[in-house]
């Protein structure tokens, strides 16, 4: 029995949470980092990941998640369309 088999549901909900709030803080980083290093133009990725944040409680989609939850198949599916 491995350590992933001893998780409930819950925690492995909340990591996938966590996980998908280090990605899209990345993300906004890294925009800043490359705007300030090497033009306006890289802000587009975070205006992007914003208004995806913006639009997924309506739309019920968001990207990170849709990866995060083929990833972590035996967590509850988020945002996933339904």
């Amino acid at each position: 029995m491995t350590a992933s088999n001893n998780l409930t549901t819950a925690q492995r909900d909340i990591a996938k949470v966590r996980t998908h709030d280090a990605i899209v803080g990345l993300l906004y980083l890294a925009s800043v980092s490359l705007a300030f290093q090497f033009g306006i133009q890289w802000l587009y990725i975070a205006l992007a990941v914003g208004v995806l944040q913006i639009i997924s409680p309506f739309t019920k989609f968001c990207p990170v998640y849709a990866v995060l939850n083929k990833l972590m198949p035996d967590s509850t599916p988020m945002q996933n369309g339904k």
